[in-house]
């Protein structure tokens, strides 16, 4: 009968044990998805992120494209206008003569700007005025 006793009272004990670390081991359970949970957010946020930045990268790549095709369109339209210049000017001893002069100096100013670092310069010295002198009045140039 001891035995008995002692048999039943070691398995309450073990019973008990087993409790508590099922206790301890659903605790652990309850953070790990805790853990899950938040990373599973931070993935779905850097899909997401992942995603938008493609998009971004391909809408760029076709403005590239877009503008590359405007440069080129642009580059020949200049080839063109400089033919036709070259052509008026192989033709005509009056426009020879006028293209070879040289400007009058305040449209020569206009022409020249000083080298900026950046767009604040640029409007700044915008801003400066630089306005050409009145023609009927002398310059000091």
């Amino acid at each position: 009968m001891r035995i008995l006793i002692l048999l039943l009272l070691a398995a309450c004990v073990l019973a008990g044990l087993q409790t508590w670390r099922i206790g301890g081991l659903s605790r652990e359970v309850d953070q790990a998805q805790r853990i899950i949970g938040t990373l599973s957010a931070g993935i779905e946020s850097r899909n997401a992120t992942i995603t938008r930045l493609n998009d971004d990268a391909v809408t760029r790549e076709r403005q590239e494209q877009t503008l590359r095709a405007q440069l080129t369109q642009a580059g020949q339209q200049a080839r063109v206008r400089e033919v036709h210049i070259q052509r008026l000017l192989n033709e005509n001893q009056e426009m020879r003569d006028w293209y070879g002069t040289r400007l009058p100096d305040g449209i020569g100013r206009m022409h020249q700007r000083p080298a900026f670092t950046s767009a604040a310069d640029y409007l700044h010295w915008l801003s400066g005025g630089n306005e050409l002198p009145n023609p009927g009045e002398l310059t000091g140039h």
